[in-house]
Formats: structure tokens, sequence, C-alpha cells
């Protein structure tokens, strides 16, 4: 046989076989595992994430109460004590008012040191912000996988990249994610005291 009888004979077998999908049936399969493994990450930040960031809400928001309880407490207590027009004579009654009115005092200079730091309104913003944006990665991430999924078991349904994918590769066809029936209720968020 001569070169060109042989290229003429070989060249559409090879044409066929490179149609097969040889190359793109495992190419297709690594990316919509890659997709997994992005679901998975994503999945596993949602789970490092969500306690931190409740955690630090909790704990600011109990630190943000003492102060405020404290002026609420020394606001409370002062209006207990009151001096009248025959007590002003009275050195203990006018000390007892005196220390009352210097426990606000103290508990307003708590509060405005702390001010910079009082932010729970800000860290709720910021935790939810940083909740929606977990679930948004994770809704996408899901939707990625679902396309790959679709689109390799596409490929290893039609011809030609069938023969290969069955004769070759042996390729069974991937499950797409499906929520559960648990799914369907959002996250519990809870700011209780940690009871």
């Amino acid at each position: 046989m001569t070169r060109t009888r042989l290229l003429a004979v070989f060249a559409p077998i090879l044409v066929l076989i490179s149609a097969c999908g040889i190359n793109s049936v495992p190419t297709a399969e690594e990316n919509a595992k890659a997709r997994w493994a992005d679901v998975q990450s994503d999945y596993q930040r949602r789970a490092d994430l969500i306690p931190n960031l409740v955690e630090t809400v909790r704990a600011a928001s109990a630190q943000e109460r003492n102060v405020l309880r404290e002026v609420t407490e020394a606001r409370a207590s002062a209006s207990r004590i009151q001096v009248t027009g025959e007590q002003l004579t009275d050195p203990a009654a006018m000390a007892r008012f005196a220390e009352a009115q210097s426990r606000i005092t103290i508990s307003l200079q708590r509060l405005q040191e702390a001010y910079p730091e009082l932010r729970s309104n800000q860290n709720y913003e910021t935790l939810l912000h940083q909740l929606e944006g977990t679930e948004n990665r994770v809704a996408r991430s899901r939707e990625r996988y679902n396309q790959a999924v679709q689109e390799y078991n596409t490929l290893i349904r039609t011809f030609p990249s069938s023969i290969g994918a069955s004769v070759i590769h042996g390729a069974e066809a991937m499950v797409p994610y499906q929520a559960d029936a648990e799914a369907q209720r959002a996250p519990r968020v809870d700011f209780g005291n940690g009871s």
C-alpha cells in the first residue's frame, strides 16, 4: 500500500476515534469532579465561618449590654437616692447622693470610652452580609457543579463520544446535586445567651 492509500484508510478512522470522546470524556469528568470539590469547599467555609461570626456578634453584644446595663443601674440607683431640703445639712445623706451620682459619671465615662467599640449593629450587618455571601457562594457552586454534570452526562450519551465513553472509559452518568427535604429550611442562627 502506498502512503496515500494508508492515509486515506486510516485518516477517517483517526478522525472517528478522536471524535469518540477519548479526551473529552475524562476532561468533562474531571471538570465535574472539580466543581464538586468547589461545592464541598463552600460548605466547609460556611461550617467554619458561621459559628465564628455568631460568636463574635454575641460577644460584642454582651460587652455592649454590660456597659449599657451599668449606666442603667447607676441611673436607677441614683434616682432612688433623693436629698430633701432638710437633708442638705446631713453629711451622710449628701455623701450617699454624691456617691450615686459618681457611679453615673463613672458608668458614662466607661460608655464614652467603649463607644468606639460599641458596634453590635455593625457586627449584625457584617454577619448578615457574610451569611448572605456564603449562601450565594454555595448556591453558585452547586449550579456550576450541576452544569458540569449535565455537560458530562450529555457528552457520554451523545454520538460519537458515547462510543468512547462506554467502550474505552466505561463511563457512567453522574448524579447532579439535589437538596434534601431538610435543606428547604434556612439555617438557624441563635443570638441567645449561649444556653
